[in-house]
């Protein structure tokens, strides 16, 4: 099976992006305490036009398997970033397709993206009981920055991550998202 391919969003994507990231983050168990967040997930046209919406697919298929918000400071979907610094939202694969690879490919297209656009660091939030994107950020090199976990409301603990690009050592991904500055 061939690894995916990281490509901006289209249009004729938005809808299999929303049914996915509603159906993982749903599977994961992030909407128990948040049901009313599957709205903001499924308005996939508000986070398109916010920043670069990524998608995982599959070369031969041209699936989409997941996809991904990549943002920079300043932006309506920035939560934590800073100068120097982006960040990514709402990554999520279908659960259908996990373990083929579509997670990993979308972390590396954004740490690619935010290393072509000169930046130091790549802070997320990621939820305390989700051990499968523990897992994932870890082994490419993301660690705790306490000070800057933070609770949107009640029941949603986020913990902060980094990743510091200047240090990191990660392999180049696959991708077909252009260089031109579009966030």
């Amino acid at each position: 099976m061939a690894r995916p391919l990281v490509r901006l969003a289209e249009p004729a994507d938005f809808a299999a992006i929303a049914r996915l990231t509603v159906a993982a983050y749903r599977a994961d168990g992030q909407l128990d305490a948040a049901p009313d967040y599957a709205e903001a997930l499924a308005d996939v046209p508000a986070r398109a036009g916010a920043g670069e919406l990524l998608v995982a697919v599959d070369e031969e298929t041209g699936e989409v398997l997941g996809s991904v918000l990549f943002v920079l400071p300043g932006t309506p979907y920035a939560e934590l970033s800073g100068p120097g610094e982006a960040e990514f939202r709402m990554l999520a694969v279908d659960p259908a397709a996990q373990g083929r690879g579509a997670g990993e490919a979308l972390v590396r297209g954004c740490l690619d993206r935010a290393a072509a656009l000169g930046c130091q660091r790549v802070i997320i939030c990621v939820r305390d009981f989700s051990a499968p994107a523990h897992r994932l950020y870890a082994r490419l090199g993301f660690v705790r920055l306490p000070e800057r976990d933070w609770s949107p409301l009640p029941g949603v603990e986020l913990q902060a991550l980094q990743l510091d690009l200047v240090e990191a050592r990660v392999p180049a991904p696959r991708v077909s998202v252009p260089q031109a500055d579009r966030a």
